[in-house]
C-alpha cells in the first residue's frame, strides 16, 4: 500500500539584511529561524527569500551564502543554498520533504527592485504558497513583496500580524504621557512621523544626526557633525512646537557631535520614566564607539526600566545599541519591531505596498 504524504513548498519572505559580526544574535535572524521552524513542520519544504544591502548586480560581500551555515546550526538541519533561480526548481524538487532552502540575494537581479512581473513569476514558480514575514521592507514595492502575490496564494506571516497590531494600537489610542524618541542618522521618514504624531505626543526627544539637523535649523553651529541639509527647512517648521526636545549638552570630538551629554541624559531619563507610551527609533549617538554610547545606554536603561508604559522599539541600529541590556533583561511590556524605517512609515500613515498587495489578493479571491 502506498501512503501519500501531503507536502507544501512555502516561499517565505524574510529579512537577512543584517550587519555586524554577531548576525545570529540579531532580532531579524531570530525571527527568520522561528519562521522557518514553524513552516518546516509536517515535512514541508521552505524556501527563504531575502535581500541584503543595495547591490548593483552581483556583489560577493552582500551574498547570503554566509547565512547558510548560521541557519543550519540554529535550525539543527541541513540548509541548501540556491545560487540562481534558474537552477533552483530542479534542486528543490530533488531534495526530500522537510528540506530548507536559501535563495541568493534577490537584489542581485534588478527585477527585484523594479517589481518586474517576469522576475516575480520566476520566484512564484519555485513554490506553492507565499508568506511575507518581512515587515522591515513592507513599505517597498518589490517583486518578492508585491509582484509575487499575483501568482501564488499569499498570506501575512505572524511577525507582520504582530507588528501591525502593536503599531495600530499605539497609533489609535496611545496612553498619555506619550514620549517619542527619535535618533539615528536618517531623518527623511522620521520628520514625517514626528509631524504626524506630534498632536498625540507629550514630548519628542531627539538624538543622533536627527538632533544635529534640528540644532542646525535652530541656527546653532554643528561643526563637522552629521546632519541633513535638505531637511533643515522642514525641521524648522516642527520646531515651533514646544514638545520638541533638543540636547542641551553634547559629547564629541574634532568639532563633531557624537552623543548627547550628561545633562540631556538625565533630563531625557526623567521624561521617559513618567511616560505611559514610548516609541523609540534610532540611537542617541555613535554607539559603536564606547566613548559615545552613554546616551543610548542611558535611554535604554530608562525605557526598559519603565514597567508601566506600552513600549515599542524599532530599527536594527536601535536594537543593536541596547543588545547587551536586552540580553540580560527581557521586558514584558516592550514590543521590538524588526523595522525602523517601516515602523515610522506605518506610524506616519504612509503606504505599505507589501501589506496592501496581500490584502488585495485576498479580496479578489473572495469575489
Amino acid at each position: 500500500m502506498v501512503i501519500l504524504i501531503h507536502m507544501t513548498i512555502y516561499l517565505v519572505r524574510l529579512n537577512l539584511d543584517i550587519k555586524g559580526k554577531n548576525m545570529s544574535q540579531s532580532l531579524r535572524f531570530r525571527v527568520a529561524v522561528n519562521s522557518v521552524e514553524a513552516l518546516s513542520k509536517k515535512n514541508n519544504k521552505v524556501v527563504i527569500l531575502s535581500h541584503k544591502g543595495r547591490p548593483k548586480g552581483f556583489d560577493k560581500a552582500l551574498s547570503l551564502r554566509p547565512f547558510q551555515a548560521l541557519l543550519s546550526k540554529s535550525l539543527g538541519k541541513k540548509v541548501v543554498f540556491l545560487s540562481t533561480i534558474k537552477s533552483a526548481k530542479r534542486i528543490i524538487d530533488k531534495q526530500p520533504a522537510g528540506t530548507v532552502f536559501l535563495l541568493e540575494n534577490l537584489r542581485f537581479d534588478k527585477g527585484e527592485t523594479e517589481n518586474s512581473q517576469k522576475f516575480a513569476k520566476s520566484l512564484a514558480s519555485l513554490g506553492d504558497v507565499y508568506i511575507n514575514n518581512d515587515f522591515a521592507t513592507s513599505h517597498h514595492e518589490s517583486a518578492s513583496l508585491v509582484g509575487i502575490t499575483k501568482y501564488l496564494p499569499s498570506r501575512q506571516g505572524q511577525i507582520i500580524k504582530e507588528e501591525t497590531k502593536a503599531l495600530t494600537k499605539t497609533l489609535k489610542n496611545p496612553r498619555k504621557p506619550f514620549v517619542l524618541i527619535i535618533g539615528g542618522a536618517k531623518i527623511k521618514d522620521k520628520a514625517s512621523t514626528i509631524e504626524k504624531l506630534l498632536p498625540k505626543t507629550s514630548a519628542v526627544l531627539t538624538g543622533g544626526a536627527v538632533a544635529n539637523t534640528f540644532l542646525k535649523a535652530a541656527g546653532l553651529d554643528v561643526g563637522k557633525s552629521l546632519y541633513e541639509q535638505q531637511f533643515v527647512k522642514d525641521v524648522a517648521k516642527l520646531m515651533k512646537s514646544k514638545k520638541i526636545m533638543l540636547p542641551t549638552d553634547i559629547a564629541g570630538e574634532k568639532s563633531a557631535i557624537l552623543d548627547i551629554g550628561p545633562d540631556t541624559r538625565k533630563e531625557y531619563s526623567r521624561i521617559i520614566s513618567q511616560a505611559e507610551t514610548i516609541v523609540w527609533a534610532g540611537p542617541m549617538g555613535k554607539f559603536e564607539d564606547k566613548r559615545f554610547a552613554k546616551g543610548s545606554a542611558a535611554v535604554a536603561k530608562a525605557v526598559l526600566g519603565n514597567k508601566k508604559a506600552n513600549i515599542i522599539i524599532g530599527g536594527a541600529d536601535t536594537f543593536s545599541s541596547l543588545h547587551k541590556r536586552v540580553k540580560r533583561q527581557r521586558v514584558a511590556n516592550v514590543f521590538y519591531s524588526t523595522g525602523g524605517g517601516a515602523m515610522l512609515h506605518f506610524l506616519a500613515g504612509g503606504k505599505m505596498p507589501a501589506l496592501e498587495a496581500i490584502k488585495n489578493e485576498k479580496t479578489k479571491a473572495r469575489k
